[in-house]
Parts: C-alpha cells; sequence; structure tokens
C-alpha cells in the first residue's frame, strides 16, 4: 500500500507544471484588480461566485488537459485542423487583442507594485521586460517550468494578507454559500463586475495555453490520472487565494468607505493605515509577483495560440531558429506591452485593463463552444468523450457567461 502511494506521489509530481501554473497565473494584475474591486465596492456580496467559478474552472481545465494527453495537439492546432483556418484566424485576431490588454496589465502591475517602494516605473518595467524575455528565450521547458512552479507558491502571501485584514469570517462564509438579495441585480455596475470575475477567473488564454504545455511536457493518456489531480490543485488554490483577496479588500477598503480602486497597487497602499505594514508589503510584493509571473506567461500562450493556428513551429525547447515567428511575436507583446504603460496615460490604461477582464468573459462561451465540439468526437477522442454530467456542467457554464454578458449589455439600470 505504501509503495503506491509513494509511485503516486512521484508520478504526481512529474506531471505536475500545467494545471497548477496555468491556474495561478489567472490571479495577474488583471485579475487581482478586479478582485481587489469586487471586495471594495461590494464587500462580501461576490464571494458567491467563487464555488460555481471554481467547479467551472476545473471542468473547462481538465477537457483541455484530457484532449492535450489524447491527442497529442494543441486546440488551436485541432479547432484549425477541424473547423479551417478562417474560423482559427478570427479565434486568434480576438485573441490576440485581448491577450494584449492582459499584457499591459501585467505591466502596469510590476510598475505600480514597485512603484510603492519608490522605484520608478521607467526602471522597473524595461528590467522586468528584459528579465521576462531572457527567460524564455535562453531556458528549456523543465527550467522554465521549474521558475513559474516556485512564483505560484507565492500567491501565499495574499492568504496572509487576508488573514491580517481581520475580516468577519461569519459574514464572508456566509456570503460564500447564498447568493446576494434580488434587488442587487438591477444594478448594471454588479452586473458588469460579475462578468468581470467570471472573466478573470476562466480566462480564454488559459484553455490553450494548458492544452499546448501538456503536449509539450509529453503527458499522454497512461500519465493523465496524475496530470488531472494536477489541474483539480491548480483550480482549488488558486480560487482560494481569489477569495482571500476579495474578502481582504472587504474588510479594509469595503469596511471604512473606501469604494473602487484604479489599479491594484492602490489596494495595496490604502491597505497600509487600516490593516498594518506587514498586509501591505504582502499584498504589494503579491502584485509583483503575480504580475511578473503573467508576464511571461501570457506572450507565451499567445504565442502557442498562433503558431499552433497557422501550423508553425512553436514551444520553448526549441531554438530562435527553429521557431522564428514564435520567439518574434513573444517578443513583439512583451515590447509593446511594456511601452504602452510607458507611454500611454494611466487613466486610459486603466480602462483598457478593465475592458479586457469583461472581454474574457464574453469570449470565453465561444472557446468553451468549440471545445465541446471536439472533445465529444469519438474518431478524435475515443473512448475519452464527455460525460454527460461534464457535458452538462460545461454547457452550463458557457450559457450563464453568455446570459450574464447579455444582461451586462442591454440592462439600462445602473
Amino acid at each position: 500500500m505504501m509503495k503506491n502511494w509513494k509511485t503516486r506521489i512521484v508520478l504526481f509530481l512529474a506531471v505536475l507544471g500545467p494545471g497548477f501554473i496555468t491556474a495561478n497565473v489567472d490571479n495577474d494584475a488583471g485579475g487581482i484588480l478586479t478582485y481587489s474591486n469586487a471586495g471594495a465596492q461590494y464587500g462580501y456580496s461576490l464571494l458567491w461566485t467563487m464555488i460555481p467559478v471554481t467547479v467551472a474552472l476545473l471542468v473547462v481545465q481538465e477537457m483541455c488537459a484530457r484532449m492535450g494527453a489524447v491527442t497529442g495537439k494543441g486546440l488551436s492546432d485541432l479547432i484549425r485542423e477541424e473547423f479551417g483556418l478562417r474560423i482559427t484566424f478570427l479565434m486568434m485576431g480576438l485573441l490576440v487583442i485581448v491577450n494584449f490588454g492582459n499584457v499591459m496589465a501585467e505591466f502596469a502591475g510590476i510598475a505600480g507594485s514597485l512603484q510603492l517602494f519608490h522605484l520608478s516605473k521607467y526602471i522597473s518595467v524595461p528590467v522586468c521586460a528584459a528579465l521576462v524575455w531572457l527567460l524564455l528565450v535562453k531556458g528549456d521547458y523543465k527550467s522554465v517550468e521549474k521558475v513559474f512552479l516556485t512564483a505560484s507558491v507565492f500567491y501565499i502571501a495574499y492568504i496572509a494578507t487576508g488573514v491580517l485584514s481581520g475580516p468577519s469570517w461569519h459574514d464572508a462564509v456566509l456570503s460564500t454559500v447564498r447568493l446576494p438579495p434580488s434587488s442587487i441585480w438591477h444594478n448594471k455596475a454588479y452586473l458588469y463586475m460579475t462578468v468581470g470575475v467570471v472573466g478573470t477567473t476562466i480566462s480564454p488564454w488559459m484553455q490553450f495555453y494548458l492544452q499546448s504545455s501538456i503536449v509539450e511536457k509529453g503527458v499522454n493518456v497512461k500519465s493523465y490520472k496524475a496530470s488531472r489531480l494536477d489541474v483539480l490543485v491548480g483550480s482549488m488554490f488558486t480560487n482560494i487565494v481569489a477569495w482571500f483577496i476579495v474578502v481582504a479588500c472587504a474588510a479594509t477598503l469595503f469596511a471604512h468607505g473606501v469604494g473602487g480602486i484604479r489599479e491594484a497597487a492602490d489596494a495595496a497602499e490604502a491597505m497600509k493605515p487600516l490593516a498594518g505594514q506587514y498586509a501591505f508589503l504582502l499584498f504589494a510584493a503579491g502584485l509583483f509577483n503575480a504580475s511578473l509571473f503573467a508576464a511571461s506567461i501570457l506572450p507565451l500562450s499567445t504565442a502557442y495560440t498562433v503558431c499552433e493556428g497557422l501550423g508553425l513551429e512553436s514551444g520553448v525547447d526549441r531554438s530562435f531558429k527553429e521557431a522564428p515567428f514564435f520567439y518574434w511575436l513573444y517578443t513583439l507583446l512583451i515590447a509593446g506591452g511594456a511601452l504602452a504603460v510607458l507611454l500611454i496615460p494611466n487613466l486610459e490604461l486603466i480602462k483598457m485593463v478593465i475592458l479586457s477582464q469583461v472581454l474574457n468573459g464574453v469570449l470565453l462561451p465561444l472557446v468553451i463552444i468549440f471545445m465541446l465540439l471536439l472533445i465529444n468526437r469519438t474518431d478524435l477522442m475515443g473512448k475519452h468523450v464527455n460525460s454527460h454530467w461534464m457535458n452538462a456542467l460545461a454547457w452550463i457554464t458557457a450559457i450563464v457567461v453568455i446570459g450574464l454578458s447579455t444582461v451586462m449589455l442591454f440592462t439600462g439600470a445602473g
């Protein structure tokens, strides 16, 4: 019995990476801003989203991981092969636009977090952009993955921040397991924030990156059970962190009437006199780690998606000469995101970042629908097609997000 457990642990550690990394990048600068605003503006009343969104994240991520392990192909590669280049090109174009907004958010997070320690963005952003570029261009998959896994662990800082903020645990837990009053659903701003929370928790880019990572890591059907555990652990951990971010801001910013914030760094700064020096330091350090981490992953995810969709060589194990388009696109996204933070006025940049989070929620159903059409094909997946309950949960996720997006766009209340 002990030998079997040791074997399982070794196998899990061998495949640990894609699911855990992908889920944790979800708590990036844009996500932290969204969760911080959710707590600062609405207190604990948006915590109810965490349970259904965790279930939905697990279902969607598991489907991607399974498709990658069974087919040995990335998601955009499968979409191109099964639905044609035109649809793939349109999907990639939309993802590049949304992902570029997310990349800008990461460099804005880097700038804001280090400005709290009196370091100018004209120093921090170029230096961090160079570090991010060198990590991927000079590293291989195994070394890069180790760096990403280490960065994931530092999200514990937000759990500590939540504890130090001194929340009402009774109110927080109660708000997590019950819906808010029906009257609040007439508030367009609340609906907008709800879509933003869903969009930043289950982002379209995640599905493409996870499946590509599963393929590049070499996970197959035999080792997939351990990989599924990787997805489960990652999905649970990332939303526990998100829960504590909302709680921390609800207990400090909302409780003291601070209200909405313009950028994630504002939450750390406003928290300092309310929750103490340690909470401030942990929140600021967590923001820097999350921003630098995601500034590496998001351009990488976009480069994977586009190259697979166009049938071009991709992957960090390949050299610049072997995959020039992959590395040039990665380089342009990093350079463009960094320059935008240095050149675009802060207020306009923040508007673009918030919009990108909401667009994630609007685009997500399209990605899920493509995934459902692919994963239910027996000629593609064999006996590994979706079960009935997996299909039900995935379709419910798509329908709910479509409904929230529609109500947000067309309601006149606010």
